[in-house]
């Protein structure tokens, strides 16, 4: 079971990546992503990062070790990735966008970003501030769409 915990959370072990583990978790989930929403439609990512959110909340609560948020734990990378996307059909210019705003919100963490980091303990808290990144993503990326004409 600790195998599987270790594999979910390090999101396939693009986690383990020694530089910007984050970012390639990030990355490690837009082939999914895609194949997900060609297959379901794009707010079948909205189902995804919901389920992706649970499992990794799950993991992490079954992990002491990674309820402090280690680098290598990229699950809530995933989540929120998926999230970002979720409103916006797969194509390569905006998925690019949407990863880079999801980087962007994820690493410097405005309000109330940080605070829920800070403030929320454990596994949820791991897992909250993602979401809470993905929304911001998400709207920029909505806004993006209105800009391109997509």
């Amino acid at each position: 079971m600790r195998i599987l915990n270790l594999t979910i959370l390090s999101w396939f072990g693009s986690g383990y990546s020694p530089k910007a583990p984050g970012t390639a978790g990030s990355l490690a989930a837009l082939p999914f992503a895609w194949a997900i929403a060609s297959v379901w439609g794009p707010q079948s990512l909205v189902l995804a990062s919901l389920i992706a959110f649970g499992i990794g909340w799950a993991a992490a609560n079954a992990s002491p070790e990674a309820q402090k948020d280690p680098g290598w734990v990229v699950i809530d990378e995933v989540s929120g990735q998926w999230l970002t996307l979720a409103f916006v059909p797969p194509d390569v210019l905006l998925y690019a966008i949407g990863f880079i705003a999801f980087r962007i919100f994820d690493i410097f963490k405005p309000w109330p970003i940080r605070t829920l980091e800070q403030k929320v303990p454990g596994a949820l808290g791991v897992m909250v501030d993602d979401i809470a990144a993905a929304v911001y993503a998400a709207i920029l990326l909505y806004f993006a769409t209105l800009v391109l004409g997509n």
